[in-house]
């Protein structure tokens, strides 16, 4: 937990090792079988045993002190391949996408204050990953949200996972309890859980590494 909490996403774990009652790099070094293990695995295996941490998990997740309110996202007209030099540039995986104001003049090509404007989609790596290598020339100068929709009508998409809908909004509230957006985030795969407020404007949000933080503080 203390790993996954500060923000390593994903390791190796040494199943077994030749050597007797050693730990650390030697347990690693010696060891001949790994399981990878991920943020994932471990909120999954977390989630199973809510029953033993309802006194965490029944709790705010504003209380917890878990909404990242500083975020960035990119507006609806973006265009992808805009939209992939921002992400690259500022070490992103994923970034909301926010509806284009007409009451102030905007440069849709970098990166926008996502604060308290209205959440309209998500875009991310597993979104290129999951782009058809045929379409991608063509789909790279489209919209961003363009693409989106493109990619959920793709026949390659509805064949990698029919019951996936990238158009889908994972959100919770400020006043969310901590189980139920971990219960959204494994029940939906998704890495980040958008909070919005009661109109749909975009508070903040709280990823994977956000989740284990907030159990094993209040574990300690």
């Amino acid at each position: 937990m203390e790993v996954f909490s500060k923000g390593i996403h994903r390791a190796l774990v040494p199943l077994d090792s030749h050597l007797e009652n050693v730990a650390g790099i030697e347990l690693v070094e010696s060891a001949s079988i790994y399981r990878m293990l991920t943020q994932m695995d471990l909120l999954r295996f977390l989630k199973a045993q809510e029953s033993e941490l309802k006194g965490i998990m029944s709790r705010k997740i504003a209380q917890l002190g878990g909404v990242t309110d500083i975020i960035f996202g990119v507006s609806e007209r973006a265009k992808v391949i805009e939209v992939i030099k921002c992400m690259k540039t500022a070490s992103l995986n994923a970034v909301p996408i926010i509806e284009a104001s007409s009451a102030i003049e905007e440069d849709h090509s970098q990166l926008i204050n996502g604060k308290d404007r209205k959440l309209v989609g998500t875009f991310s790596s597993t979104d290129l990953r999951e782009c058809p290598i045929s379409q991608m020339q063509t789909w790279l100068h489209a919209s961003v949200l363009d693409f989106i929709e493109l990619l959920s009508t793709s026949s390659s998409h509805t064949a990698a996972d029919p019951r996936s809908s990238p158009r889908e909004l994972v959100t919770c509230h400020a006043e969310s309890s901590l189980g139920e957006v971990i219960d959204k985030a494994v029940t939906k795969h998704v890495h980040r859980v958008w909070v919005v407020d009661r109109m749909g404007l975009l508070d903040g949000l709280v990823s994977l590494t956000d989740m284990t933080r907030m159990i094993r503080v209040s574990l300690l």
